[in-house]
């Protein structure tokens, strides 16, 4: 939409929109001046014309267009003059706009990205190895049609006594499918059955989860899809959103040095307790001392003074009226942060008039009269402000960053060393500073560098740079104050979250919208990056520029790119759209995967989506965003899993996502502990479901050889279609519902173990193909052992022979036996349900088998099993291989265990040992920290100091100054026209008047 008119005067019509990149940032946008007068019914129906843009582009910061109204000359409009789809207006009653593009075709739609079908790792592997295995079903089928060809051509016209001579063979074709039937059951079709059932209580173990149950808002974790669980505890890469994902979305006044004195609440620490608080008490800075001083007549009360007076005349902030309240508005937090902290100090900025302030202090008014703004930009990092006190003197206030404002103090500026430890103290803690500074100007000096601003403002080539070059004329000569220190306050427990998963090995990279040096200082709050790690800035006007850089900071790493180093990456959203050509994305790549930490700034919807999607094509790792406004939404979508924030900014991640949480700090549970729980449940039920099927049904192989590829089945047809369906269908069940790698509290504590199940070395085309082998080794031993032991028949009591489906039963009972406890080695936490699973399914078997032994001719079913169950009971045989054919079986699987468990265990192994012997846990103590040691050595960033020899001057290795600012700049709207459109006190006269008619009317 095109704004053409809104409810301020037509000289003032200025609207700040909010969200529109999800952060905190206000937006100046107004209307051009020569429709702004457009305020009544008549004259909107009166307008006639037409407005020729450019095709609808994915780009929100730009926008050329041109409004021709009949008999007016052509009106160029620009991005100031656009609303974003999903904009907050606000400073407005009502406004008049045009829309230009709807559903599809707006820049919100257009930075879109389709929802891609997401597939775990593990269900890929599974699915690959399936198709495999069919293709392996169709060959054994193969061999067993040659076979039966074979054996037919050496045998058929010889066994005359089974009356077949002169009958017709069967064709190849129907041979295969008999041997297709007698084998498809390889693939276990009840996989997907099981699967669904065990990752559908998984999430239901999500959603019930206490510990991640947000009780300020009442919200639980959710699941939203069941598929992805194992790839939980499989993330290599974190991408995060940062306003209202790693922060409150509040700014806080928190602390402040004057005259080298901190005051502030050196207790306020972040913990659980805060939840409960309010987000107006973020705000609040809590230190009577500051007052006491004041108020005491300490040596410092008019220092302090001076400085609350100016954090209260040194702004761009709009007072509103609401009631009894002043609500402030502000295009910067910080700024906002600041007046408020001033205001509960008793220091209250009432009134905005176009060329004057009003503060009242301690009950007393206050006017400065504004002569002067001399606006922020990065490149000064700085604001100032000429004022006439009210005692009628010239003074320049001045805030902005440390490095700008000491270069410019004057020699009798005092408390200079002791600021700057303070500061250094502020930028530890991870708040954010700005110095406070001013100078007197004498009434000669302040009209000789008046002449210049007038010819500087006057230019129309180089302006800025003009103006610029003026004020550093009149910038000097400070006298410091103090310095203020501002929280843009963290959720609850996010650095030591932050720090968690950076042990696990977990790369963490921050996409966010807003601005680079709020990024940076929030990455230093939140651990991310260390006071000591060098930082690549990125920020390039031209492929050529950006190229260049690349190229450089690539050469500078050397062997070392491609490998993790103590670095930090730093990109703005300009650059990152030249990085992301094809001639240098994949340079690029290699550049941010060399560093510890990536932080990309000023970033479109789809840019961020654009980052994840190039991480996921080159990197054979799993990828999370986690997010919580509508600006994620894209990245959530193209990442392997997408978590969604339930915040403040709307639901549109949370309907987007694949799992929603209330707090960022819950992704170390979600990830460590149901993650990896879910991984290592899912792949033993995959793998021992495939081992189990393929124990049973290679049997029928091996029979294949006995019965000259006849195409028989050893077993009742019951007895098959039961085996997935009862006797076996708990170990799978509990495997992948109960098992436990180890505990919760040592997922915890060793976030190392993360790595273990990282790399997928659990589950891949290799393990699954071992216990394949494993299972055919097995199914040899079953058949081929009770095969022999019964090679020269026998004769039971009562004279009875046996017969082919009697060695069924047989083997049968082993296979069940076998299989239950092969399940019994493969859990590692036992509970009741592993032994109802376990000793249940061989107990089960036992009982249909005696049962159904005697269904005829009760039941006209199976008559060829009657009687078998006293037949193999009293066989002495059947009690032999009872006990040495399982035996046989597991004792190979047995000793591979204990000997991983002994000589080739790992960290894994040396946790389930600790929890296993709690009562000898110190005896294990010296060789559980040397492992703890060498893990964290293997996943660690990087344990030496980055000795790398940069040339290129994109590299900061200064410590961090923790500078705030995010003033909106290069806007249509300059600073001093938005302080000089706005009239509070006319404003709050016209509601008062308005007030009074309305009551007149009443009577």
């Amino acid at each position: 939409m095109i704004l053409i008119s809104s409810s301020e005067p037509q000289s003032m019509c200025y609207v700040a929109t909010a969200n529109l990149d999800g952060e905190t940032n206000l937006k100046i946008r107004q209307a051009s001046l020569e429709v702004a007068g457009i305020i009544k019914e008549g004259q909107l129906v009166n307008l006639d014309g037409k407005i020729e843009c450019e095709e609808p582009d994915r780009q929100f910061n730009n926008f050329v267009g041109t409004l021709y109204l009949r008999g007016k000359s052509p009106i160029s409009v620009g991005p100031d003059q656009m609303l974003l789809r999903g904009t907050q207006l606000k400073n407005t009653q009502w406004i008049i706009g045009v829309v230009i593009y709807t559903g599809f075709e707006t820049k919100l739609m257009q930075n879109s990205v389709k929802s891609p079908l997401k597939r775990s790792q593990v269900e890929k592997v599974t699915n690959m190895q399936i198709l495999i295995l069919l293709l392996l079903l169709f060959v054994i089928s193969a061999v067993s049609c040659v076979g039966a060809t074979i054996w037919n051509k050496m045998y058929l016209e010889n066994i005359w006594y089974m009356g077949i001579s002169g009958i017709t063979p069967h064709n190849h074709v129907f041979d295969i499918l008999v041997f297709i039937i007698l084998y498809h059951n390889l693939v276990p079709i009840s996989l997907l059955l099981t699967l669904e059932t065990v990752k559908f209580i998984q999430a239901q173990f999500i959603n019930w989860d206490e510990d991640m149950h947000y009780e300020q808002n009442d919200l639980y974790a959710m699941a939203r899809t069941s598929n992805l669980n194992e790839e939980l505890g499989q993330v290599k890469y974190l991408f995060s959103d940062k306003t209202g994902t790693l922060t409150c979305n509040t700014m806080a006044f928190k602390k402040c040095t004057i005259a080298g004195i901190i005051y502030g609440n050196h207790s306020d620490n972040t913990d659980d307790g805060n939840e409960n608080l309010s987000r107006a008490s973020f705000c609040e800075f809590n230190d009577p001392k500051l007052l006491e001083n004041f108020e005491d007549g300490h040596p410092s009360s008019e220092y302090i003074k001076e400085f609350l007076t100016l954090l209260c005349v040194c702004h761009t902030v709009i007072p509103e009226r609401c009631g009894n309240d002043i609500l402030y508005q502000a295009s910067s937090p910080d700024e906002a942060a600041l007046v408020k902290g001033a205001k509960k100090l008793g220091f209250v900025f009432t009134t905005r008039t176009p060329y004057s302030v009003t503060i009242e202090v301690m009950t007393e008014t206050h006017t400065f009269e504004i002569l002067n703004i001399l606006e922020f930009s990065s490149n000064r990092k700085r604001m100032s402000i000429i004022v006439r006190t009210p005692a009628g003197h010239l003074r320049l206030y001045c805030k902005g960053a440390d490095t700008v404002i000491y270069e410019r103090l004057s020699k009798d500026s005092l408390f200079v060393e002791d600021t700057l430890k303070h500061l250094e103290i502020f930028a530890t803690e991870g708040l954010r500073t700005l110095c406070i500074a001013y100078t007197d100007l004498t009434e000669t000096e302040y009209q000789d560098w008046l002449q210049e601003y007038k010819k500087a403002s006057a230019v129309s080539q180089n302006r800025i740079q003009r103006l610029e070059e003026c004020y550093e004329i009149i910038e000097k000569e400070f006298l410091l104050l103090g310095a203020t220190a501002i929280e843009d306050r963290l959720q609850a427990n996010v650095p030591e979250t932050i720090s968690t998963l950076l042990k696990a090995n977990i790369k963490i990279w921050v996409l966010t919208g807003d601005k680079q040096e709020t990024a940076v200082n929030i990455a230093f709050s939140c651990k991310l990056i260390s006071s000591t790690t060098p930082r690549i800035y990125l920020n390039a006007d031209s492929f050529e520029a950006a190229q260049q850089t690349i190229n450089h900071n690539c050469g500078d790493l050397g062997n070392l790119l491609g490998k993790e180093n103590d670095l930090a990456l730093i990109i703005d959203g300009e650059t990152l759209k030249y990085a992301l050509r094809f001639e240098i994305q994949k340079k690029f790549l290699d550049l941010a995967l060399s560093c510890r930490a990536v932080l990309c700034c000023r970033l479109s919807p789809l840019q961020k989506a654009e980052i994840v999607d190039l991480v996921k094509k080159h990197e054979e790792a799993i990828t999370l965003a986690v997010g919580d406004g509508a600006n994620d939404v894209g990245m959530i979508r193209m990442a392997h899993v997408g978590v969604g924030i339930s915040g403040n900014e709307g639901m549109q991640a949370t309907n987007n996502s694949d799992y929603s949480i209330a707090q960022f700090r819950y992704l170390e549970k979600l990830l460590l502990v149901h993650g990896t729980w879910n991984y290592f449940r899912v792949t033993k039920c995959i793998l021992y479901s495939f081992y189990k099927n393929v124990v049973l049904y290679i049997i029928g192989l091996w029979f294949s050889f006995v019965n000259g590829f006849s195409g028989q089945i050893i077993f009742e047809h019951w007895c098959i279609s039961l085996y997935n369906v009862i006797f076996t269908s708990l170990p799978p069940l509990t495997l992948g519902i109960f098992e436990k790698c180890c505990s919760q509290k040592s997922l915890l504590e060793y976030p190392q173990l993360y790595t273990v199940f990282q790399t997928g070395e659990m589950f891949n085309t290799k393990v699954f193909w071992i216990q394949c082998i494993n299972a055919l080794i097995h199914s040899f031993i079953l058949f081929w052992f009770p095969t022999k032991m019964l090679e020269h028949d026998m004769i039971l009591r009562h004279g009875y022979t046996t017969d082919y489906l009697f060695l069924g039963n047989f083997i049968y009972s082993y296979v069940v036996v076998t299989v239950c406890l092969k399940a019994g080695l493969e859990t590692t936490s036992w509970n009741r349900f592993s032994h109802v699973a376990i000793w249940g399914s061989i107990i089960s078997w036992i009982l249909f088998f005696s049962v159904y032994s005697f269904f005829w001719p009760i039941f006209s079913v199976a008559p060829e099993m009657t009687g078998q169950i006293n037949m193999v009971l009293s066989c002495p045989h059947f009690w032999m291989g009872f006990l040495l054919v399982p035996t046989t079986c597991l004792i190979q699987n047995f000793f591979w265990k204990l000997i991983k468990n002994t000589y080739k265990r790992g960290l894994l192994e040396e946790i389930q040992e600790l929890e296993s012997r709690k009562d000898s846990i110190l005896e294990h103590s010296e060789i559980f920290e040397k492992r703890m040691t060498a893990a964290s050595l293997a996943v660690s960033f990087s344990t030496q100091p980055c000795e790398i020899f940069f040339r290129d001057d994109s590299v900061d290795l200064s410590a961090p100054h923790g500078y705030a600012f995010s003033q909106t700049e290069g806007a249509v709207v300059t600073q001093e026209e938005l302080v000089r459109a706005y009239d509070t006190a006319k404003m709050e006269n016209s509601r008062i008047s308005k007030r009074s008619s309305d009551f007149s009317e009443i009577f």
